[in-house]
């Protein structure tokens, strides 16, 4: 069996310490930009934020607006309505910036923030890890690897927690996650230059494969 602990130390000490792509200044901002992010990019997020915060630069001030205030600032965002009427009811969950969940039991019960938003928010607030963030790149970089199986996100997220040291969770999401974004992409995949190259199932059974 594949000592997945040792194998992936040179993918964490690549990417496990590096921020997320995603330009917050602090819990309040991160909180709002991971619920706008959805199904957007994080390029496209981090260019609307600038003026969003300027207008709304507190939860306090978010929470004195209705969602139709929101819409000029996000109506280029996939799904804009709801996620205006998420953030508005959130504020007034929330309150202030201070009472801003640390927990992923209490952050799930916000509106917008799921599973895997929540584990964003706790790696990148220096929480402790619950869980492994499992996007879109994850998805497809585990199985690939052989680190898991399926497509489905929680499965995918038990299976590596199955296998990797809960004090290396936060780092272990995020490092697949930059690898999908720079290394293994879905068309033309840098694999020379991949540091999982050594157990990376796909690499050993499809491009060394082919070349043999």
């Amino acid at each position: 069996m594949e000592n997945w602990t040792a194998s992936l130390e040179p993918l964490l000490k690549q990417y496990g310490k590096r921020k997320h792509p995603l330009d917050y200044k602090n819990r309040y901002q991160l909180v709002v930009m991971v619920i706008l992010s959805a199904r957007d990019s994080d390029k496209h997020i981090n260019n609307i934020a600038v003026k969003f915060f300027e207008a709304y630069p507190s939860i306090a001030h978010l929470a004195r607006a209705t969602s139709e205030d929101l819409h000029q600032h996000l109506s280029s965002v996939p799904n804009f309505n709801n996620k205006s009427e998420w953030l508005i009811k959130l504020a007034n969950m929330v309150g202030t910036d201070d009472k801003i969940p640390t927990t992923l039991d209490d952050l799930t019960k916000l509106p917008g923030i799921g599973h895997k938003s929540a584990n964003v928010i706790i790696r990148e607030s220096g929480g402790n890890a619950e869980g492994i963030i499992v996007d879109l790149h994850v998805i497809r970089v585990a199985p690939g690897i052989g680190l898991a199986t399926g497509t489905n996100p929680e499965k995918i997220e038990k299976q590596l927690m199955e296998i990797i040291p809960q004090t290396k969770w936060n780092e272990a999401g995020m490092a697949l996650s930059f690898l999908g974004r720079e290394i293994c992409r879905p068309t033309n995949p840098k694999c020379p230059g991949c540091a999982m190259n050594p157990v990376c199932q796909y690499y050993n059974q499809v491009i060394k494969g082919s070349q043999s």
